[in-house]
């Protein structure tokens, strides 16, 4: 954690497809991304090289919550995305970005994150956190296999 950035790795059981999905699907980010204790509501979703996304985070105890969009920089399906984060609340100034690399292993898919140029006025160690949170939620959504037709 140098340099207001973090980098994550996780393994889990499931195809580099579906786990991109999860990156690419407006309802399963809602339910994935936002750290526990919070909910988000997708605004926009355009997944193309130059698309962008907007996206809320609420506080579920407070109400309170923060918006933030950006655009998408470099995308190979199933393998990379590459994207700007910038946060409607000028106290959070700058943009940052984020590369997420999935790799076909074994056992499922390697999961690397690196997200860089943190607003200064977050905690790195609070933004690794919070990106822990959402890969155990991640693998919660990816990794049962629920045949067709299951209620």
């Amino acid at each position: 954690m140098e340099n207001n950035s973090v980098s994550l790795h996780r393994v889990v059981t499931a195809t580099p497809e579906k786990v991109f999905r999860a990156f690419t699907n407006a309802t399963a980010m809602a339910s994935w991304i936002p750290p526990y204790g919070f909910l988000c509501e997708v605004h926009e979703l355009d997944v193309k090289i130059g698309g962008r996304f907007k996206m809320s985070f609420i506080n579920f105890s407070t109400g309170n919550g923060h918006s933030f969009g950006g655009e998408y920089l470099d995308i190979k399906p199933n393998e990379f995305l590459k994207y700007t984060d910038v946060f409607d609340d000028p106290n959070l100034p700058g943009q940052m970005t984020t590369s997420v690399w999935l790799k076909k292993v074994s056992c499922g898919t390697e999961i690397k994150i690196l997200q860089e140029n943190i607003p200064a006025m977050i905690p790195t160690e609070m933004c690794y956190l919070g990106w822990q949170e959402s890969l155990e939620k991640l693998k919660k959504l990816v990794e049962p296999e629920i045949p067709d037709g299951a209620l």
